[in-house]
């Protein structure tokens, strides 16, 4: 009688060829690449920072224009679908950056065009980010609170 379950030797059989089909990672290729992309990324930053700051701004009006300035580009590259194939080879190196952050708002908001501007794009643009955000002002509160306590 034949109750559908493997037994043990059909089962070593099946992990066996698994092993043997699935694709193995170049894990040290992948990390140079993701290091590689990662230290263009912040040396473009470190270039345009040191450009506005030869151009009159103060480190603050610098910095924050260089947030700006790398958003925008994310953005710009994910809409022209240039930055998925940067992240395709790069992962975590294109990925971790203020870009990365711009690329997931775009893109998810992207996916969602054609089902309208309001339902699609509105409703789906934080399904990615959202999380993020979301801990990111939880954690900034309770930061500032025990920062507010610890000086009181």
């Amino acid at each position: 009688m034949d109750d559908g379950k493997l037994k043990a030797p059909e089962i070593a059989d099946y992990k066996t060829q698994v092993e043997q089909i699935k694709p193995q990672p170049k894990l040290l290729k992948n990390c140079v690449w993701a290091f590689a992309t990662g230290g263009f990324i912040c040396l473009l930053a470190q270039i345009i920072f040191n450009y506005l700051l030869a151009s009159g701004l103060d480190k603050i009006q610098a910095g924050n224009s260089v947030s700006i300035i790398m958003i925008f580009l994310g953005a710009l590259l994910t809409g022209l679908g240039v930055y998925d194939k940067i992240v395709e080879k790069a992962g975590a190196g294109a990925i971790v950056p203020i870009t990365g952050f711009a690329n997931a708002i775009v893109a998810s908001a992207m996916e969602f065009k054609h089902e309208g501007y309001i339902f699609g794009v509105g409703s789906k643009i934080f399904s990615v980010v959202g999380p993020t955000l979301l801990f990111g002002f939880v954690f900034s509160v309770l930061i500032g609170l025990i920062k507010v306590f610890i000086n009181a």
